[in-house]
């Protein structure tokens, strides 16, 4: 008895513009040539007018470089919790500020800020 294959398949994901992704560059990877991944933030999307797949045009953060026609299969989402983990995860209750990211510490001083305008002016 053979044992069915299964192939790994990846949800279809659709972008939005602003969508902040990361983009494999797949010829120059296949080929061993470096810049091949970047991040990228999306501008739109559009459809391939032969092929009818949906295709995104990315602007290269790095080097604010348009990249027109990018294919999804080679995008992935960077999702903003990942971004904000430092924040999220900051350790408030330590003595040493140091210990923090200098992310959750920006942070934590405009929350603190806001807060601090909204109480009473003391009497």
């Amino acid at each position: 008895m053979t044992q069915p294959q299964t192939q790994a398949t990846r949800p279809t994901t659709s972008y939005t513009k602003g969508d902040f992704v990361l983009f494999r560059d797949v010829e120059k990877f296949w080929l061993g040539k470096p810049g091949h991944t970047f991040v990228g933030r999306v501008e739109r999307s559009w459809r391939h007018a032969d092929t009818g797949k949906v295709l995104y045009d990315l602007v290269e953060l790095s080097g604010n470089r348009h990249r027109a026609g990018i294919d999804p299969d080679y995008m992935r989402l960077l999702p903003a919790a990942d971004a904000m983990h430092d924040i999220d995860s900051a350790p408030l209750s330590e003595p040493d500020t140091g210990a923090m990211t200098p992310a959750a510490v920006a942070w934590l001083r405009q929350h603190l800020a806001q807060d601090a305008t909204a109480l009473p002016a003391p009497r």
